[in-house]
Parts: C-alpha cells; sequence; structure tokens
C-alpha cells in the first residue's frame, strides 16, 4: 500500500542492506513532481555527542582515526544510543568509556540531523559539567587519544577546519553561545 512521505508518495520499500549499524533501503516512489523514480535512503542508529567543560574552562575532546574517512579526526565524544537506552544514559556511557569521566551536571542542547537528503543520523548534543576522571573501557575498535583544549580554541579549530565532525561541530558552537549567555 502506498504512503505519503511529505510530498513524495511510497509505492514500495525494498531493504537492500541490513547491519547492527546500518541499514539501507530503495524505495520505489512517486516524485513531488508526479514522476516515477527511486530514493534511496540510509538509516544509521540515533547517537550522542558530549562536549565536556571543566571547571577551569577547558573541553576534552577524542582524537581517533576513522576508517570510512582514512584519516585521524579531532571530534566532541560521540557515540550510538543502544536499543531502549535513554539519550542522556548513553551519553554518560559513551563519555565514561572512551575518556573515562564521570559528570555530575549535564545540559541537554537537543537534537542534530547532520545529513538530512539520504542519510537518516540524528544526534543528541549534550554538554557534562562538574566532572571526574577515572579510567576509560574502550572498545576493540576505539584508539582514543584525549584532546584538552580551552572552548575558544576549539571554536577556533572549527573555524579553520581542523575539526569537522558535523556533529562536533554544533555542539562546540552552540556550547559558546549557551555558556556566554
Amino acid at each position: 500500500m502506498a504512503r505519503k512521505n511529505g510530498p513524495w508518495t511510497i509505492k514500495k520499500t525494498t531493504a537492500k542492506y541490513k547491519s547492527p549499524w546500518v541499514e539501507i533501503d530503495e524505495d520505489d516512489v512517486i516524485r513531488p513532481d508526479g514522476k516515477p523514480g527511486i530514493f534511496s535512503t540510509v538509516k544509521m542508529k540515533p547517537g550522542v555527542s558530549i562536549l565536556p567543560i571543566d571547571d577551569d574552562g577547558f573541553v576534552y575532546l577524542t582524537e581517533e582515526f576513522h576508517y570510512a574517512i582514512g584519516q585521524d579526526s579531532i571530534e566532541v565524544v560521540s557515540g550510538a544510543i543502544d536499543r531502549n537506552e535513554k539519550p542522556l544514559n548513553a551519553a554518560k556511557r559513551e563519555l565514561r568509556e572512551e575518556l573515562g569521566i564521570e559528570a555530575m551536571e549535564w545540559i541537554a542542547l537537543g537534537l542534530v540531523n547532520p545529513f538530512t537528503t539520504v542519510i537518516n543520523s540524528p544526534a543528541h548534543l549534550f554538554i557534562a559539567k562538574k566532572l571526574r576522571f577515572k579510567k576509560s573501557s574502550q572498545e576493540g575498535t576505539e584508539n582514543i587519544k584525549q584532546v584538552k583544549v580551552r572552548l575558544d580554541d576549539a571554536i577556533k579549530m572549527v573555524m579553520e577546519n581542523k575539526i569537522t565532525h558535523g556533529p562536533s561541530c554544533v555542539l562546540i558552537l552552540k556550547a559558546r553561545y549557551i555558556l556566554k549567555t
């Protein structure tokens, strides 16, 4: 049975690929101009991105090789939300696993959809404050280095394209705005 998706009509969806992290679907559609077509979408698990900020104004970022882009990337702490897990609980888990940090204060900064054309990959954004440092418990696929910089330096890194991860850029810039007001 056909269903509407905004101005598009989806006649049929065919699952093309599925893994624990990614699903690719191909839709037979009627485009907004009335002509038939095909539209493919990628669905990723929803995620969280966290910017820990200490009492002295330093932020703690990650530097890690990312397979898909074939290079190191400096980013905020980020990870997937597990099935039936609340975004805040996922944020706490990811911060503890990746950098060994626990936070006593959390500020939710909403949601960002970094890719809106063909990829559905929402990320919930958080600032973490009142930090306690412990030992990290990184996964076997992770080799994360901690990067400690002042928030203003992180903003400069965004503006100079030294930080290019979409949710990281949005979170760092939102944090500056929120913390100045």
